[in-house]
């Protein structure tokens, strides 16, 4: 019984360790976005988008208009986007994204983070050419009828959708990302998520004991708190 017990307690924490860590990553978002296009989601692509998915993640609009009043005020660090490439263990490539008030700090930290866990910080351009910069758009099946909308979709830049019984996932070139937006819009349709993310071009297959050490070394550079987001081409 204690056992079970535990298990469930365990989960319970991971579940609001993930949502602490959305909600910080969002909080990030909006921050940057409010310092370049200002307070107004109207005039404000990217604050739309990061609103959209603050509401994808359950984040509470109280925080949501928080999270814009701090970023508005002067007191509000200015967060700087940074990205550092390296390698997990078994020579499987990572790029790490994040946004920070002091990137001496976060390099150091990142490099670290690799070191401890058996990967190894690379250069700038090392492993970015094995990942493609795409749009990401989530959808919930429910709110999104592809028997109508599909052709529409592949007219505003889809250039690949993959659908099963939890979500549909639209896939766009980074140049056809703020058209996808446009069109979404204009149909009052809203995403789950929509990003631009570092996509791999090719995966790497492991055995299950390497990808745990891979997953390791990928949950301790996520668990940094200057990390917004952590890629990797592991199948």
């Amino acid at each position: 019984m204690g056992r079970i017990f535990e298990k469930r307690k365990h989960k319970m924490f991971a579940r609001f360790d993930k949502m602490a860590k959305a909600f910080s990553r969002i909080g990030k978002d909006i921050a940057i976005a409010v310092k370049q296009n200002g307070p107004n989601p109207d005039n404000n692509p990217r604050l739309r988008m990061a609103i959209q998915n603050a509401k994808g993640v359950n984040m509470p609009k109280d925080r949501v208009d928080a999270a814009i009043k701090r970023a508005s005020s002067k007191e509000e660090k200015d967060f700087q986007e940074v990205i550092y490439e390296g390698y997990a263990p078994h020579g499987v490539p990572v790029v790490v994204e994040c946004a920070t008030d002091n990137p001496t700090r976060t390099v150091a930290n990142v490099r670290l983070l690799f070191s401890k866990n058996s990967g190894a910080m690379g250069n700038s351009g090392s492993v970015m050419f094995l990942f493609e910069r795409r749009g990401v758009f989530k959808f919930d099946p429910a709110t999104l009828n592809l028997n109508e909308l599909e052709l529409d979709l592949i007219d505003a830049g889809a250039e690949e959708i993959q659908t099963d019984d939890e979500e549909i996932v639209v896939y766009t070139k980074f140049t056809e990302f703020g058209h996808m937006q446009k069109f979404l819009e204009s149909k009052n349709l809203e995403p789950k998520s929509s990003e631009l993310q570092y996509i791999p071009t090719t995966t790497k297959e492991l055995s299950e004991v390497e990808q745990d050490e891979v997953m390791e070394c990928v949950s301790a550079l996520e668990a940094d708190d200057d990390v917004q987001t952590v890629y990797h081409n592991l199948a």
